[in-house]
């Protein structure tokens, strides 16, 4: 398995983040991959997360290199390569109408705060824990805020033969560093999908903090 260097779809997001080393809609980062095996159900979502994270392993201490030959040892010190133990993550099935659950605008006050009417918000009980995905795409930390037509545009564009041929993990965020950020504030996320109809897999990544 394989992550996809160029696709239309990451031409597409480039004006919702133009950064060359990302590919981010709101907190979402995308990864995707394709895969020379048939699928394999859960065991293929499960190689998709690792070919995803040994990647940003790598970027990770090639970041820690430059940071060293730079700034020295000191500083380059603080920042550890990142880790993960594939061992530990867990996934749950996930149904396309839960994931893709898109919530409408009720109203926009007089401070640009955006209210909709979804059953879930942000809270003092929910924060550094799973967020929904519209949530992660529409009301990123800093930054623009996106509205629901954004979503189901993106979604469109990443999925065109539709949603309802995907099969959807969502995996618990306790195996790696990566997602340290998110569980401070924010919120943390792990989602794998298969597109049955395009043989292409997306993982979706959020871990955010202010």
């Amino acid at each position: 398995m394989y992550e996809i260097k160029n696709d239309d779809f990451y031409n597409y997001i480039k004006q919702y983040d133009s950064d060359p080393e990302y590919h981010l809609v709101g907190e979402v980062d995308y990864h995707l991959l394709k895969d020379d095996k048939p699928y394999e159900g859960l065991q293929s979502h499960r190689e998709a997360l690792i070919v995803v994270f040994d990647h940003l392993t790598e970027n990770s201490t090639k970041d820690q290199k430059i940071i060293r030959e730079r700034c020295g040892d000191d500083i380059a010190d603080q920042f550890s390569p990142s880790v993960y133990d594939i061992d530990k993550a867990h996934p749950t099935p996930l149904s396309p109408n839960e994931l893709f659950y898109c919530p409408n605008i009720v109203k926009i006050d007089y401070y640009g705060n955006v209210f909709y009417d979804a059953e879930w918000m942000p809270n003092d009980e929910n924060f550094g824990t799973t967020v929904p995905y519209w949530y992660a795409l529409m009301e990123p930390v800093h930054g623009r805020n996106n509205k629901p037509e954004d979503f189901k545009k993106v979604n469109e564009v990443l999925f065109p033969n539709g949603i309802d041929v995907l099969d959807i993990y969502e995996w618990t965020t306790d195996w790696s560093d990566f997602f340290d950020d998110g569980h401070e504030w924010y919120g943390a996320c792990c989602w794998t999908i298969y597109d049955k109809t395009l043989s292409r897999y997306v993982v979706m990544l959020v871990s955010a903090t202010d």
